[in-house]
């Protein structure tokens, strides 16, 4: 399930991202999606590929990994998003949950990190986030 409102387009300095085409409440589950769970052996061979920046951490202890599949690999990521994720390791799902209320026409974030609060370094240069329109 992805909301209707929800679309990608270009974002500055990021490639792409996921933006709305309306008001979003906050608390609001805007997606779930299924994912393909990858082995840790699988994990490895697409560590070596460009798929490696889309690819989550996946399962209680994070001994596996994940490609989500609908819009949830291409939410691009802030230190103080205003949505958040969620996984579903038994129904093999992952959701999108917005934090706060979001604008029509504002670009959607999630923190890589998997914890809103959580700052540590990534494995690129992270971007500033553009001001909401």
């Amino acid at each position: 399930m992805i909301k209707p409102y929800l679309y990608i387009d270009k974002s500055k300095g990021r490639g792409r991202g996921v933006y709305t085409t309306e008001n979003i409440p906050a608390g609001t589950r805007i997606e779930t999606s299924p994912v393909l769970v990858l082995s840790n052996s699988d994990t490895d061979i697409v560590d070596q590929t460009r798929l490696h920046n889309y690819i989550f951490l996946w399962g209680p202890k994070e001994t596996k990994s994940c490609v989500a599949l609908g819009f949830c690999s291409i939410y691009n990521h802030d230190y103080h998003p205003n949505c958040e994720y969620e996984m579903d390791f038994s129904e093999e799902t992952m959701s999108i949950i917005t934090l706060r209320e979001i604008k029509k026409g504002e670009e959607l974030f999630i923190n890589y990190n998997g914890d809103v609060t959580d700052t540590s370094p990534l494995w690129f240069d992270v971007k500033k986030k553009q001001k909401a329109k």
